[in-house]
């Protein structure tokens, strides 16, 4: 039995093969670009230029957005983490922010608590032992601000 899928388009067709298991794997994928982005201090786009093969579109497109609104994302996140400046914060915690803080802000489509639970999640199985509080505030304030019920 495969899961449910979380988009689909008009004619009933998903435009991201699988289900809920590859929309997080494809998150996780562009989680890993995005750090990778970070360390090397390169460009989104030329992580993704430098890849043997394109990963899913949906991955693509994530680091895509993040990279062409990271300015935006990093205002948002530095004016919602109390007390942290953005460049002290751990890179991991950084990458992960800016990827959930895209999806709140450029993907309406996507569900509040879905952005925020799977960044906790990855930020809990990659990051520190406080990462996970931490991006959980972060993003719950940023959250309260571009998503007000």
């Amino acid at each position: 039995m495969t899961a449910p899928s979380d988009r689909s388009g008009d004619d009933g067709r998903r435009p991201y093969p699988g289900g809920l298991g590859s929309r997080r794997e494809a998150r996780e994928r562009a989680f890993h670009l995005l750090y990778e982005s970070e360390i090397k201090g390169e460009a989104a786009d030329e992580v993704l230029a430098s890849l043997p093969l394109e990963p899913d579109a949906f991955a693509v497109e994530l680091v895509r957005g993040v990279g062409e609104h990271r300015s935006q994302l990093d205002e948002l996140i530095a004016s919602h983490a109390r007390n942290w400046h953005l460049e002290r914060m751990p890179a991991l915690d950084r990458a992960l922010l800016r990827l959930a803080t895209f999806e709140l802000v450029h993907r309406p489509d996507v569900p509040t608590g879905a952005v925020i639970s799977e960044a906790v999640e990855l930020a809990k199985q990659y990051s520190t032992d406080d990462s996970g509080r931490f991006v959980n505030g972060v993003l719950s304030a940023i959250a309260a601000e571009v998503r007000p019920a």
